[in-house]
């Protein structure tokens, strides 16, 4: 079948994982390549035996040789196309968040049939990222095509951010650059701040400099799951960030330490505290790992609910022992540091820390701690950033809620 694309076949490996339900097609798999081509075009994927697999954007310079879009024959790319997939990704948002909708995730990337574009709104701005080349080449057809597909639903946008200073971008062979997307009729000129409200709680979002694209949209639910645990407690809550978990776990708790490493976190999240009028926390910078070891060796259980809310520890295969080490040090000198019938939130937000993984750590760190976990809750990421069944990378998110018995 010839649709006028250039065609790629791949090996049966790659046939077998296309048709499992992932959308990547690694360098090392491609075995025969038929056509001319820019990078960044649409290519046809094929089998062995010539039958069509998906279309998607090819790019030498990436190990991803081939990010597919569709595993339709019948489509054709055009302004239709992707204003379909756009209506389908904010309707999908609308009635999975309902009220939460006026900060969320639009895009999660490969989940919502955009390879490498992620969409975050806050209030009305919307804050962008390009990892994928094929998608940065359509990326003023992407962002006029939201902004009037939520306009037509009644929401008012601003402004469009893009955040493109992640070192990724450079394997696609695009450049780092943060800064205002500038499309006729919208604002290049706001201060980088926007007061977003989740849970009943407002925080400042700083999308010029914040991390990521400024605010963790995706453990929305599960700080509510905290808030409800929490009530009544001295609460400890590590790698803070600026201070969602803890102004949740406020609300109903007795007293809430904060902590984190860093001092700007720190510093916006006593801003966000004020702005709700939150006085039972106290913010303190320091590093978790050191502070867990000395009250360890302190002897100290002053605290009755610990939540760990850790960075990704590790990026890559590689180095996911080591992230497993320093998952199981911190977890188990918290376990350690709880009363019996204390509890514990924990998580990770690696996808190369798989879920069987990050049991297995917790229930040895259970066994060094001499201890029991009893479940209360067991969580992934908040349904704005879908998980998409064949493509691992988009179930990335463990969240567990345990008493220490």
């Amino acid at each position: 079948m010839d649709r006028g694309y250039p065609r790629v076949t791949v090996s049966k490996k790659c046939e077998r994982f296309i048709k499992g339900g992932h959308v990547w097609v690694y360098h090392d798999e491609i075995l025969a390549v038929d056509g001319k081509y820019e990078n960044g075009d649409i290519v046809d994927v094929l089998t062995e035996k010539g039958r069509y697999l998906g279309s998607g954007y090819i790019n030498d310079n990436s190990k991803i040789r081939v990010r597919i879009i569709s595993k339709n024959a019948n489509d054709r790319f055009d302004e239709a196309f992707y204003r379909r997939r756009i209506d389908y990704a904010i309707d999908y948002r609308l009635t999975v968040m309902g009220e939460d909708f006026s900060s969320c995730r639009l895009i999660f990337g490969e989940a919502d049939g955009f390879p490498g574009l992620t969409v975050d709104k806050f209030e009305n701005v919307l804050v962008t990222q390009v990892l994928s080349l094929g998608i940065d080449r359509v990326k003023e057809m992407l962002f006029r095509q939201l902004v009037d597909s939520l306009q037509e639903r009644g929401y008012k946008i601003e402004a469009v951010y893009e955040r493109n200073d992640v070192k990724v971008r450079e394997l696609e062979g695009l450049d780092q650059y943060k800064g205002f997307y500038p499309l006729a009729g919208l604002r290049t000129d706001l201060n980088g701040e926007v007061i977003i409200t989740e849970n009943g709680i407002r925080y400042h979002v700083d999308y010029f400099e914040g991390q990521k694209t400024g605010f963790f949209l995706d453990q929305k639910y599960n700080r509510r799951a905290v808030a409800k645990i929490a009530s009544g407690k001295r609460v400890l809550d590590c790698f803070t960030h600026t201070g969602a978990f803890a102004l949740n776990a406020a609300r109903t708790a007795e007293h809430v330490t904060a902590v984190d490493v860093s001092q700007t976190a720190i510093d916006m999240a006593k801003r966000n505290a004020a702005l709700n009028g939150i006085t039972n926390v106290d913010f303190v910078t320091a590093n978790v790992f050191e502070l867990l070891t000395q009250a360890e060796n302190e002897h100290r259980r002053d605290r009755e609910m610990i939540i760990l809310d850790p960075p990704a520890f590790t990026k890559s295969r590689s180095t996911a022992r080591s992230a497993e080490r320093g998952y199981k040090e911190i977890n188990l000198k918290a376990m350690k540091l709880l009363p019996r019938g204390g509890y514990l939130a924990t998580c990770s937000c690696s996808h190369f820390m798989p879920d069987a993984q990050f049991r297995k750590m917790l229930f040895s760190a259970a066994a060094d701690a001499n201890v029991s976990l009893r479940q209360i809750e067991c969580r992934q990421q908040s349904p704005d950033h879908p998980i998409l069944w064949g493509v691992e990378e988009t179930d990335y998110l463990k969240f567990y809620i345990f008493q220490v018995v």
